[in-house]
């Protein structure tokens, strides 16, 4: 059974939500891809100590790699993807193409961001770490401003 709680960060409030207490979704106010409120099951705020707790010590810096055990659901591609971004190292990026190329398909660089883009577990799963081919910002279901100020973040150059 779904439930969710509600907690702040410094990107705004984050809704977690546990899937027979496994950890299956963090979203941002107005992410794109969020599911209906409706679906988060009902609050409660005593599943999520773990994860607020390393949240809160990713934010104070403390945290480089979340251990929060997660339930990922979607297609075998797309979870194939999810954990290959959890393989990204802290304050380091990726490319789309070297991503699908990590993963065997070297031309599915369009399929990579489309399952990126899906990612369920944004931040735990750091989907923000994935850059286009030139280096720039692309598409962040969160926004490109929270996607810039996250990777500052990791990189040290942003402080709370």
């Amino acid at each position: 059974m779904k439930r969710h709680t509600v907690t702040d960060s410094p990107y705004g409030p984050l809704t977690l939500v546990a899937d027979d207490g496994v950890l299956c979704g963090l979203y941002m106010a107005g992410q794109r891809h969020r599911p209906p409120e409706e679906s988060f099951g009902p609050r409660d705020g005593t599943l999520f100590g773990e994860a607020e707790e390393q949240l809160k010590a990713y934010f104070a810096g403390e945290l480089r790699e979340f251990t929060v055990p997660l339930r990922l659901t979607g297609t075998p591609f797309q979870r194939l993807v999810w954990e290959e971004l959890r393989r990204i190292p802290y304050g380091e990026t990726r490319t789309y193409g070297r991503l699908a190329a990590a993963l065997g398909s070297p031309a599915a660089s369009r399929a990579v961001g489309l399952a990126n883009g899906r990612n369920p577990v944004g931040i735990v799963v750091p989907c923000h770490r994935v850059i286009g081919a030139n280096g720039g910002l692309t598409g962040y279901g969160g926004g490109l401003e929270r996607k810039r100020r996250l990777l500052d973040f990791e990189r040290g150059a942003a402080l709370f």
